[in-house]
Protein backbone atom coordinates (compact mmCIF):
# COMPACT_ATOMS: atom_id res chain seq x y z
CA UNK A 1 0.00 0.00 0.00
CA UNK A 2 1.30 3.31 -1.01
CA UNK A 3 2.23 5.94 1.62
CA UNK A 4 -0.30 8.42 2.98
CA UNK A 5 0.63 12.18 3.71
CA UNK A 6 -2.04 14.38 6.13
CA UNK A 7 -0.72 17.57 5.41
CA UNK A 8 -2.38 20.85 7.52
CA UNK A 9 -1.69 24.24 5.69
CA UNK A 10 -3.25 27.80 7.40
CA UNK A 11 -2.75 31.24 6.66
CA UNK A 12 -4.30 34.75 7.97
CA UNK A 13 -6.10 36.19 5.02
CA UNK A 14 -8.50 38.99 6.17
CA UNK A 15 -10.13 38.60 9.72
CA UNK A 16 -13.55 39.30 10.68
CA UNK A 17 -14.16 41.48 12.41
CA UNK A 18 -10.41 42.54 13.30
CA UNK A 19 -8.26 39.45 14.02
CA UNK A 20 -11.75 37.51 15.97
CA UNK A 21 -12.18 34.95 12.95
CA UNK A 22 -12.63 34.00 9.15
CA UNK A 23 -15.31 35.33 7.08
CA UNK A 24 -17.56 32.31 6.11
CA UNK A 25 -17.43 33.31 2.49
CA UNK A 26 -13.50 32.68 2.77
CA UNK A 27 -14.16 29.36 3.92
CA UNK A 28 -16.57 28.64 1.00
CA UNK A 29 -13.55 30.05 -1.42
CA UNK A 30 -11.48 27.21 -0.08
CA UNK A 31 -13.73 24.61 -0.21
CA UNK A 32 -14.26 24.78 -3.30
CA UNK A 33 -11.06 25.46 -4.43
CA UNK A 34 -9.78 22.20 -2.85
CA UNK A 35 -12.93 20.28 -3.74
CA UNK A 36 -12.25 21.19 -7.94
CA UNK A 37 -8.53 19.69 -7.21
CA UNK A 38 -7.78 16.23 -8.50
CA UNK A 39 -4.38 15.55 -6.37
CA UNK A 40 -6.23 15.35 -2.74
CA UNK A 41 -7.45 12.11 -1.52
CA UNK A 42 -9.49 14.24 0.77
CA UNK A 43 -9.83 17.64 2.62
CA UNK A 44 -11.30 19.59 5.58
CA UNK A 45 -11.63 23.07 5.57
CA UNK A 46 -11.52 25.37 9.03
CA UNK A 47 -10.98 28.04 10.82
CA UNK A 48 -9.15 28.63 14.14
CA UNK A 49 -9.53 32.53 15.49
CA UNK A 50 -8.53 34.48 12.22
CA UNK A 51 -6.95 31.63 10.81
CA UNK A 52 -7.86 29.49 7.27
CA UNK A 53 -7.27 25.96 7.85
CA UNK A 54 -6.95 23.55 4.90
CA UNK A 55 -6.56 19.80 5.92
CA UNK A 56 -5.46 17.60 3.26
CA UNK A 57 -4.87 13.75 2.31
CA UNK A 58 -3.11 12.71 -0.30
CA UNK A 59 -0.26 10.87 -1.67
CA UNK A 60 2.22 13.42 -3.14
CA UNK A 61 4.80 13.29 -0.02
CA UNK A 62 5.79 16.24 2.01
CA UNK A 63 6.90 19.49 0.31
CA UNK A 64 4.82 18.58 -2.39
CA UNK A 65 5.04 21.51 -5.25
CA UNK A 66 1.58 20.04 -6.29
CA UNK A 67 -0.07 20.94 -3.14
CA UNK A 68 1.65 23.47 -1.51
CA UNK A 69 1.19 25.18 -4.88
CA UNK A 70 -2.59 24.22 -4.31
CA UNK A 71 -2.40 25.86 -1.22
CA UNK A 72 -0.80 28.85 -2.19
CA UNK A 73 -3.70 29.51 -4.90
CA UNK A 74 -6.27 28.76 -2.63
CA UNK A 75 -5.33 31.67 -0.14
CA UNK A 76 -4.65 34.12 -3.07
CA UNK A 77 -8.19 33.53 -3.92
CA UNK A 78 -9.32 33.89 -0.39
CA UNK A 79 -7.34 36.82 0.01
CA UNK A 80 -8.77 38.53 -3.29
CA UNK A 81 -12.23 37.93 -1.45
CA UNK A 82 -10.75 39.29 1.31
CA UNK A 83 -10.21 42.67 -0.03
CA UNK A 84 -13.48 42.74 -1.74
CA UNK A 85 -15.07 42.71 1.64
CA UNK A 86 -13.14 44.98 3.43
CA UNK A 87 -11.79 42.41 5.81
CA UNK A 88 -8.84 43.18 7.97
CA UNK A 89 -5.08 42.88 7.26
CA UNK A 90 -6.31 40.98 4.11
CA UNK A 91 -2.99 39.03 3.07
CA UNK A 92 -1.53 39.38 5.85
CA UNK A 93 0.59 36.30 6.02
CA UNK A 94 1.24 36.20 2.30
CA UNK A 95 4.92 37.23 2.54
CA UNK A 96 5.82 36.87 -1.26
CA UNK A 97 4.44 37.83 -4.56
CA UNK A 98 4.75 34.74 -6.43
CA UNK A 99 5.16 30.60 -6.03
CA UNK A 100 8.47 29.15 -6.29
CA UNK A 101 7.72 25.45 -5.90
CA UNK A 102 7.75 25.14 -2.38
CA UNK A 103 5.43 27.15 0.26
CA UNK A 104 8.03 26.85 3.28
CA UNK A 105 8.83 30.33 4.01
CA UNK A 106 6.39 32.76 2.15
CA UNK A 107 4.10 32.95 5.40
CA UNK A 108 1.54 30.09 6.00
CA UNK A 109 2.05 27.74 8.39
CA UNK A 110 2.31 23.59 7.48
CA UNK A 111 2.07 20.45 9.19
CA UNK A 112 2.78 17.34 7.38
CA UNK A 113 4.00 13.81 7.28
CA UNK A 114 4.18 10.82 5.07
CA UNK A 115 3.59 7.45 6.61
CA UNK A 116 2.18 4.47 6.13
CA UNK A 117 -1.73 3.85 7.23
CA UNK A 118 -2.52 0.76 9.96
CA UNK A 119 -5.41 -0.77 9.62
CA UNK A 120 -6.96 1.64 11.73
CA UNK A 121 -5.11 5.24 11.91
CA UNK A 122 -6.85 8.01 14.31
CA UNK A 123 -5.34 11.39 13.83
CA UNK A 124 -5.65 14.40 15.35
CA UNK A 125 -5.40 18.16 14.18
CA UNK A 126 -4.38 21.12 16.06
CA UNK A 127 -5.29 23.93 15.25
CA UNK A 128 -3.82 27.02 17.33
CA UNK A 129 -4.50 31.03 17.25
CA UNK A 130 -2.49 33.77 18.77
CA UNK A 131 0.47 32.17 19.87
CA UNK A 132 3.94 30.58 18.79
CA UNK A 133 5.26 27.65 17.36
CA UNK A 134 7.33 26.71 20.99
CA UNK A 135 3.52 26.56 22.53
CA UNK A 136 3.47 23.06 21.33
CA UNK A 137 6.52 21.97 23.13
CA UNK A 138 4.22 21.29 26.42
CA UNK A 139 2.27 19.41 24.95
CA UNK A 140 3.92 17.27 22.75
CA UNK A 141 6.49 16.88 25.49
CA UNK A 142 4.19 15.73 27.99
CA UNK A 143 2.25 13.08 24.92
CA UNK A 144 5.51 11.37 24.27
CA UNK A 145 7.85 11.55 27.04
CA UNK A 146 5.83 12.28 29.98
CA UNK A 147 4.51 8.86 32.36
CA UNK A 148 2.30 10.88 34.40
CA UNK A 149 -0.14 12.39 31.56
CA UNK A 150 0.63 9.06 29.16
CA UNK A 151 0.50 5.74 31.32
CA UNK A 152 1.34 3.77 28.37
CA UNK A 153 4.89 5.00 28.53
CA UNK A 154 4.39 2.90 31.57
CA UNK A 155 2.60 0.26 31.61
CA UNK A 156 2.19 -0.45 27.47
CA UNK A 157 5.66 -2.51 26.15
CA UNK A 158 5.25 -0.70 22.86
CA UNK A 159 5.66 2.54 24.24
CA UNK A 160 7.92 1.57 27.11
CA UNK A 161 10.96 2.18 24.56
CA UNK A 162 10.31 5.64 24.04
CA UNK A 163 10.43 7.85 21.21
CA UNK A 164 13.40 9.98 18.68
CA UNK A 165 12.49 13.97 19.10
CA UNK A 166 13.59 16.27 16.33
CA UNK A 167 14.26 19.57 17.46
CA UNK A 168 14.81 22.84 15.92
CA UNK A 169 17.14 26.20 16.98
CA UNK A 170 14.43 28.14 15.02
CA UNK A 171 16.70 31.27 15.89
CA UNK A 172 20.01 29.66 14.60
CA UNK A 173 18.12 27.30 11.38
CA UNK A 174 19.61 24.08 13.23
CA UNK A 175 18.24 20.74 14.23
CA UNK A 176 19.12 18.19 16.80
CA UNK A 177 17.43 14.33 17.44
CA UNK A 178 17.00 13.60 21.20
CA UNK A 179 15.84 10.64 22.42
CA UNK A 180 13.47 8.87 25.33
CA UNK A 181 13.51 8.30 28.17
CA UNK A 182 17.49 8.34 28.41
CA UNK A 183 17.98 12.45 27.47
CA UNK A 184 15.12 13.96 29.16
CA UNK A 185 16.54 16.44 31.24
CA UNK A 186 18.56 17.45 28.29
CA UNK A 187 15.75 17.81 26.25
CA UNK A 188 13.91 19.66 28.66
CA UNK A 189 16.45 22.26 28.90
CA UNK A 190 16.56 22.89 25.70
CA UNK A 191 12.25 22.86 25.24
CA UNK A 192 11.48 24.82 28.04
CA UNK A 193 13.28 27.48 26.06
CA UNK A 194 9.68 27.76 23.41
CA UNK A 195 10.84 30.54 22.07
CA UNK A 196 13.81 29.43 20.86
CA UNK A 197 13.65 25.60 20.27
CA UNK A 198 10.74 23.49 18.95
CA UNK A 199 9.61 20.36 18.48
CA UNK A 200 9.81 19.85 14.79
CA UNK A 201 8.61 15.74 14.78
CA UNK A 202 8.85 12.72 16.74
CA UNK A 203 9.66 9.39 16.05
CA UNK A 204 9.33 5.78 16.63
CA UNK A 205 12.89 4.33 17.60
CA UNK A 206 14.71 1.67 15.91
CA UNK A 207 13.33 -0.95 18.13
CA UNK A 208 9.64 -0.04 17.60
CA UNK A 209 7.14 -1.68 15.22
CA UNK A 210 6.62 1.28 13.89
CA UNK A 211 9.07 2.56 10.71
CA UNK A 212 11.37 4.52 12.38
CA UNK A 213 11.14 6.96 9.62
CA UNK A 214 8.01 7.67 9.60
CA UNK A 215 6.74 10.58 11.77
CA UNK A 216 4.41 10.22 14.77
CA UNK A 217 3.70 13.88 15.46
CA UNK A 218 4.24 17.21 12.95
CA UNK A 219 4.52 21.01 14.07
CA UNK A 220 4.60 23.71 12.07
CA UNK A 221 7.70 25.78 12.90
CA UNK A 222 7.17 28.62 10.81
CA UNK A 223 8.55 32.14 12.73
CA UNK A 224 6.87 35.11 10.71
CA UNK A 225 8.60 37.88 12.08
CA UNK A 226 11.80 36.32 10.87
CA UNK A 227 10.38 35.69 7.22
CA UNK A 228 8.90 39.54 6.98
CA UNK A 229 11.49 41.41 9.18
CA UNK A 230 8.60 43.10 10.78
CA UNK A 231 5.54 42.05 13.05
CA UNK A 232 3.02 40.80 10.55
CA UNK A 233 0.81 38.90 13.36
CA UNK A 234 1.56 35.85 15.96
CA UNK A 235 2.65 32.45 14.46
CA UNK A 236 -0.18 30.34 15.18
CA UNK A 237 0.88 27.13 14.81
CA UNK A 238 -0.71 23.68 13.85
CA UNK A 239 0.35 20.13 14.81
CA UNK A 240 -1.01 16.41 13.70
CA UNK A 241 -0.40 13.60 15.78
CA UNK A 242 -1.43 9.98 15.10
CA UNK A 243 -2.45 7.60 18.23
CA UNK A 244 -3.06 4.18 19.03
CA UNK A 245 -1.76 0.81 18.26
CA UNK A 246 2.00 1.42 19.65
CA UNK A 247 1.36 5.60 20.30
CA UNK A 248 -0.36 7.54 22.77
CA UNK A 249 -4.09 6.69 23.43
CA UNK A 250 -6.17 9.15 22.08
CA UNK A 251 -7.19 10.41 25.85
CA UNK A 252 -3.31 10.65 26.57
CA UNK A 253 -2.98 12.99 23.47
CA UNK A 254 -5.85 15.04 24.53
CA UNK A 255 -4.79 15.14 27.70
CA UNK A 256 -1.99 17.93 28.00
CA UNK A 257 -4.76 20.60 27.49
CA UNK A 258 -6.49 19.83 31.04
CA UNK A 259 -4.03 22.40 31.72
CA UNK A 260 -4.39 25.87 30.81
CA UNK A 261 -0.48 26.36 30.46
CA UNK A 262 1.14 29.77 29.46
CA UNK A 263 2.25 30.80 26.11
CA UNK A 264 3.41 33.75 24.66
CA UNK A 265 1.18 35.46 21.89
CA UNK A 266 -2.28 36.92 22.69
CA UNK A 267 -2.55 40.68 21.98
CA UNK A 268 -0.43 42.29 19.30
CA UNK A 269 2.09 38.91 19.77
CA UNK A 270 3.31 40.76 23.13
CA UNK A 271 2.12 38.72 25.77
CA UNK A 272 1.87 35.54 27.83
CA UNK A 273 -1.50 34.35 28.49
CA UNK A 274 -3.78 30.95 28.97
CA UNK A 275 -4.28 28.44 26.53
CA UNK A 276 -7.92 27.93 25.98
CA UNK A 277 -9.29 24.64 24.82
CA UNK A 278 -12.34 24.79 22.72
CA UNK A 279 -14.58 23.55 20.48
CA UNK A 280 -14.80 24.83 16.73
CA UNK A 281 -17.32 27.24 17.16
CA UNK A 282 -15.84 28.62 19.52
CA UNK A 283 -12.50 29.36 17.98
CA UNK A 284 -13.00 32.98 17.48
CA UNK A 285 -10.46 34.99 19.66
CA UNK A 286 -12.28 38.42 21.63
CA UNK A 287 -10.94 38.40 25.49
CA UNK A 288 -7.61 41.10 24.50
CA UNK A 289 -7.97 39.28 20.89
CA UNK A 290 -7.54 36.03 23.04
CA UNK A 291 -6.90 34.65 25.10
CA UNK A 292 -5.05 32.10 22.79
CA UNK A 293 -7.27 29.07 21.66
CA UNK A 294 -6.39 25.82 20.31
CA UNK A 295 -8.59 23.52 18.52
CA UNK A 296 -8.60 19.50 18.26
CA UNK A 297 -9.83 17.97 15.30
CA UNK A 298 -9.62 13.58 15.51
CA UNK A 299 -10.43 11.25 12.24
CA UNK A 300 -9.66 8.28 11.03
CA UNK A 301 -8.00 7.81 7.99
CA UNK A 302 -9.15 4.77 5.85
CA UNK A 303 -7.86 4.24 1.80
CA UNK A 304 -6.53 7.93 1.95
CA UNK A 305 -10.10 9.48 2.74
CA UNK A 306 -11.61 10.46 6.45
CA UNK A 307 -15.29 11.36 7.55
CA UNK A 308 -16.13 14.55 8.97
CA UNK A 309 -13.51 15.75 12.17
CA UNK A 310 -14.68 14.92 15.81
CA UNK A 311 -14.64 18.22 17.61
CA UNK A 312 -12.24 16.48 20.61
CA UNK A 313 -12.93 19.56 22.77
CA UNK A 314 -16.65 20.03 22.50
CA UNK A 315 -16.75 18.28 25.64
CA UNK A 316 -17.98 19.67 29.10
CA UNK A 317 -14.80 17.47 30.50
CA UNK A 318 -12.87 20.43 29.35
CA UNK A 319 -15.76 23.29 30.91
CA UNK A 320 -13.38 22.87 34.03
CA UNK A 321 -9.94 23.54 32.31
CA UNK A 322 -11.89 26.82 30.39
CA UNK A 323 -13.10 28.30 33.61
CA UNK A 324 -9.55 28.24 34.55
CA UNK A 325 -8.45 29.29 31.34
CA UNK A 326 -10.66 32.30 32.19
CA UNK A 327 -9.68 32.85 35.28
CA UNK A 328 -5.87 32.97 34.35
CA UNK A 329 -6.66 35.57 32.46
CA UNK A 330 -7.52 37.60 34.33
CA UNK A 331 -4.93 37.11 36.89
CA UNK A 332 -2.32 38.09 34.01
CA UNK A 333 -4.40 40.95 32.49
CA UNK A 334 -3.96 43.03 35.86
CA UNK A 335 -0.22 43.22 35.24
CA UNK A 336 -1.05 45.35 32.14
CA UNK A 337 2.72 46.90 30.94
CA UNK A 338 4.38 44.58 33.46
CA UNK A 339 6.09 41.26 32.88
CA UNK A 340 5.42 38.87 33.12
CA UNK A 341 2.06 39.36 31.47
CA UNK A 342 4.26 41.12 28.28
CA UNK A 343 7.21 39.98 26.90
CA UNK A 344 10.57 40.25 28.12
CA UNK A 345 12.03 43.06 26.53
CA UNK A 346 14.50 40.44 24.28
CA UNK A 347 11.64 39.24 22.96
CA UNK A 348 9.84 42.23 21.54
CA UNK A 349 12.51 43.35 18.78
CA UNK A 350 9.62 43.80 16.24
CA UNK A 351 7.53 46.41 18.62
CA UNK A 352 7.85 49.96 19.24
CA UNK A 353 10.37 48.67 22.35
CA UNK A 354 13.66 48.83 20.58
CA UNK A 355 12.87 52.47 19.00
CA UNK A 356 12.43 53.49 22.82
CA UNK A 357 15.43 52.60 24.12
CA UNK A 358 17.59 53.87 20.97
CA UNK A 359 15.57 57.44 21.65
CA UNK A 360 16.97 56.82 25.81
CA UNK A 361 20.35 55.23 25.35
CA UNK A 362 22.12 59.02 25.47
CA UNK A 363 20.15 59.63 28.85
CA UNK A 364 21.56 56.82 30.97
CA UNK A 365 24.21 57.46 33.23
CA UNK A 366 26.90 54.97 34.91
CA UNK A 367 26.07 54.38 38.57
CA UNK A 368 28.57 55.17 40.79
CA UNK A 369 29.28 52.43 43.24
Amino acid sequence: MSKITFSIIKADVGGYPGHSRVHDDLMDVAEKELADSDVLEDHYVTHCGDDLELLMTHREGEDSEKIHSLAWDTFQEATEKAKELGLYGAGQDILSDAFSGNIRGMGPGIAEMEFTARKAEPVVAFLMDKTEPGAFNYPIFKMFADPFNTAGLVIDPSLHIGFRFEIWDIKKDKKIMMETPEEIYDMLALLGAKGRFVIKKVYPKEESKLPADEPVAAVSTEKLYQVAGEYVGKDDPVAVVRSQSGLPALGEVLEPFAHPYLVSGWMRGSHNGPIMPVAEKDSQCTRFDGPPRVMALGTQLKDGGFDQPADLFDDPAFDTVREESANVADYMRRHGPFEPHRLPLEEMEYTTLPSVMDELEDRFEEVED
